[in-house]
């Protein structure tokens, strides 16, 4: 499972960094490519930097869609992946901005240890297009986080979101740990963007 975890933080860590390697050279792109993936390294965040700044997103986010709960595992997981790759973090909710930040408050203390700057959006009407349409207006977010027992990570395991409903990958973290990894029902065929169960 550690294996599976290693390859999977990889997996996203070029995610994030995706579109800085369009003004690198393949040399440095190779340099890169071959250091630990364990986790990502000060030298390649500097190497990446003038990159990430002439593409004009110089501040990349992870976004977390929230719901009436918040669970420690997303709030942990998420800690960590914007403290690793040098991320802020954006929440998104479609509760009051008040009760989200009520929700947030027992991290808040985190987050500024970890020097996670964290903003909340409080967004109206249908889910999906509500997401849809913050995730499309905002290009500095990597990946969208959610939990795997919510609205939006169900219906992403399960397949009921078209394929480009989200221009973003989701990552769907598990909140019990003995299902950790285990997918109980098959996604449906029409392939609904990529789907990650950390």
């Amino acid at each position: 499972m550690k294996k599976l975890t290693g390859a999977i933080k990889q997996m996203l860590d070029a995610l994030a960094f995706e579109h800085a390697g369009e003004h690198m050279s393949m040399k440095d792109k190779t340099q890169i490519l071959a250091q630990s993936s364990n986790s990502v390294n000060e030298a390649a965040l500097k190497e990446l930097q003038p990159a990430l700044s002439r593409s004009g997103s110089s501040s990349r986010r992870v976004a977390l869609y929230m719901g009436s709960e918040l669970s420690p595992e997303v709030m942990g997981y998420v800690i960590e992946t914007c403290s690793r790759l040098k991320h802020q973090l954006t929440v998104l909710s479609f509760q009051s901005e008040n009760i989200t930040r009520e929700l947030l408050s027992e991290y808040q203390h985190t987050l500024e240890e970890t020097g996670v700057e964290m903003d909340v959006v409080a967004l109206s009407g249908d889910p999906v297009s509500g997401l849809g349409r913050y995730l499309r207006k905002h290009p500095e977010i990597a990946f969208l986080t959610c939990r795997d027992t919510g609205y939006l990570g169900r219906r992403c395991l399960k397949g009921k979101y078209p394929q480009n409903a989200f221009p973003v990958p989701v990552v769907v973290v598990t909140t019990v740990a003995e299902d950790a990894g285990v997918q109980s029902e098959a996604v449906s065929s029409d392939d609904s963007g990529e789907v990650v169960v950390a």
